[in-house]
C-alpha cells in the first residue's frame, strides 16, 4: 500500500460530511478535512477512496496500527459475550488480569502497586491526582509550564500549554507551574550544559523556599516527554534532579504516561528511559488499541483507602480489558518496542539532517517514536514558524502524509510501532518534498 491522493482533495464526499458535522457537532479540536472510513496497517482510507500514511497513530493511540487481526478477533469474540459487567461494582477476570500485567510491568521500585482502571488520559490523571491529595493531605501540586494532562478539572489545573484550555474556568485546583527542560527555548535564556540544569534546581532554590513549603505540596507531575507542549524530551539530569528534589522533599512523582507509554519510547513508561521509579503513573491512548481505556498505577501507600472515594461505571469494562491484554501481548511477543527504537532512531537522524539543511527546521529531537520537529520562520531567532507548520502539514497531507502539530510551531512524528523502514522512509520523504517545496 502507498499513500495516494486526488487531486482537489478534500473530495466532494468528504465535503460533505464537514459541512453536516459543522452545523451539529460541538466546537474541537478537528485540523483538517479528513474524514476516515478504513485503515489496515499504518494506512487510512478516507470516504473519497484517498489512502494516507498516518504519521500521528490517531494522537498516539494506535500502537499496533489499524485493523491489527488480532485485535479485531479479540473485539468480536466479546462482543458476542460479555462486554461489559461494572468493573468498579463488580469483578472479572480480565481486568484482573490486567491489574496483575500492569502490576508486573511497573518498576520494580514501586511495588506493590494498586492499579485504578478509567476510560481516557484525563480520567487517569484525575484519578491520581485526587488519590496523591487525599492520601497525604496536602493541598498543593507542582506542575511544568507545556504540560498537558488533560482537560477535566484536576488535570486541567495541570495542564499549562495553551491559554484556551484554561481560559474561563478559573478558580482551578492549588497548582504552581514551573519551567520545563526545553532546552531548544530556555525559559532561563541559559544554555545547556552550562545551565547546570537550573530549571529543575529552582524548584527547589526558589519554589520551595519562597513561593510554597515542601509540607504542603502533595505531587510533582512530569510527563517524560511533553506532548502537547512540543514532543519536548529534557536532559538525562533533568529527570534525575526531579526525582530527588521529590525524594528530599517527600513530594510524590507522578509520571504521565498517556501519550509516551505503552512501550512508543521503546520502554514501557517514557521514564524508564531516564532510570526514574515513579510513585504514580498514568496511562491511555494506546492501552487498548483504540477503546476508550484509561489507567492510573499508584504505589500502594498513595491508594484510595475508603470505599467510594472515586469510582466510574466504565472503569474495568471486560471488552477493554481484553483488547488491552492484547496490545501488550502482540507488543512484547512481536517485539514492537525494539522496533520503535531502531525506526525512531532513523527518522530522528532524517530531522537532525533537515535542522543541518533547510532554514524552516530549527530543531529535532525525540524517544523511539516519539520526536519533535520544530519549525521556524527565522532560525537565528528561532521565531516559530506558525504559519510556515500550518502549510508544511496540509503539504504532507495533499501527498498522503498525516501528521499533527504540538507545542508553539512544531509538529510531531508518532507512527504506529509497527510501522516498516519502507515506510518510515516514505513519510520521511514526504515531510522532505514538502519542505523543498515550501522553500522554492
Amino acid at each position: 500500500m502507498k499513500p495516494s491522493v486526488s487531486p482537489g482533495f478534500p473530495g466532494p464526499k468528504a465535503r460533505e460530511i464537514v459541512e453536516r458535522s459543522e452545523k451539529v457537532l460541538a466546537k474541537s479540536t478537528r485540523l483538517y478535512p479528513l474524514v476516515g472510513v478504513g485503515g489496515e496497517g499504518c494506512y487510512i482510507k478516507d470516504i473519497d477512496g484517498n489512502t494516507f500514511l498516518d504519521f500521528s497513530s490517531a494522537i498516539a493511540v494506535m500502537n499496533l496500527g489499524y485493523a491489527h487481526p488480532e485485535i479485531a478477533e479479540t473485539i468480536r469474540e466479546y462482543s458476542s459475550s460479555l462486554v461489559h459487567f461494572a468493573g468498579q461494582d463488580y469483578y472479572n477476570p480480565e481486568q484482573l488480569q490486567l491489574a496483575e500485567k500492569l502490576a508486573e510491568l511497573s518498576p520494580a521500585g514501586m511495588k506493590p502497586v494498586k492499579v485504578f482502571l478509567s476510560n481516557s488520559g484525563t480520567e487517569s490523571v484525575e484519578a491520581a491526582y485526587k488519590a496523591v491529595v487525599r492520601s497525604t493531605g496536602k493541598p498543593v501540586a507542582i506542575s511544568f509550564i507545556g504540560a498537558f494532562h488533560g482537560r477535566t478539572l484536576g488535570s486541567l489545573s495541570l495542564t499549562c500549554s495553551k491559554i484556551v484550555h484554561r481560559k474561563g474556568y478559573h478558580p482551578l485546583r492549588p497548582v504552581i507551574h514551573t519551567p520545563y527542560a526545553y532546552c531548544y527555548r530556555c525559559r532561563f535564556k541559559l544554555t545547556y550544559p552550562d545551565c547546570d540544569i537550573w530549571c529543575a534546581k529552582y524548584i527547589e532554590e526558589v519554589l520551595l523556599s519562597t513561593v510554597v513549603s515542601p509540607d504542603d505540596v502533595a505531587f510533582m507531575a512530569l510527563e517524560p516527554v511533553q506532548g502537547e507542549g512540543g514532543y519536548v524530551v529534557g536532559p538525562p539530569e533533568f529527570y534525575q534532579e526531579i526525582k530527588k528534589i521529590c525524594d528530599r522533599n517527600k513530594i510524590a512523582l507522578i509520571d504521565d504516561e498517556v501519550q509516551a507509554g505503552m512501550f512508543r519510547t521503546g520502554e514501557f513508561l517514557g521514564i524508564m528511559n531516564f532510570n526514574i521509579t515513579p510513585d504514580v503513573y498514568t496511562l491511555a491512548k494506546a492501552l487498548a488499541s483504540g477503546i476508550p481505556m484509561g489507567a492510573t498505577v499508584l504505589r500502594e501507600e498513595y491508594s484510595f483507602k475508603d470505599e467510594g472515594a472515586h469510582s466510574n461505571t466504565f472503569g474495568g469494562n471486560i471488552l477493554a480489558c481484553a483488547v488491552a491484554l492484547k496490545t501488550i501481548e502482540v507488543i512484547l511477543r512481536d517485539k514492537l518496542h525494539d522496533n520503535a527504537r531502531r525506526i525512531g532512531e532513523y527518522i530522528l537522524k532524517r530531522a537532525r539532517e533537515w535542522v543541518e539543511q533547510y532554514p524552516l527546521i530549527g530543531d529535532a529531537r525525540g524517544l523511539g517514536l516519539m520526536i519533535g520537529v520544530e519549525v521556524v520562520s527565522d532560525k537565528a531567532r528561532k521565531t516559530p514558524g506558525v504559519e510556515e507548520r500550518k502549510k508544511l502539514l496540509w503539504e504532507c497531507l495533499k501527498r498522503g502524509l498525516i501528521l499533527l502539530p504540538c507545542g508553539l510551531s512544531s509538529f510531531r512524528i508518532a507512527p504506529p510501532l509497527n510501522i516498516t523502514e519502507e515506510e518510515a522512509e516514505a513519510g520521511c520523504n514526504i515531510i522532505e518534498e514538502s519542505i523543498k517545496q515550501l522553500l522554492s
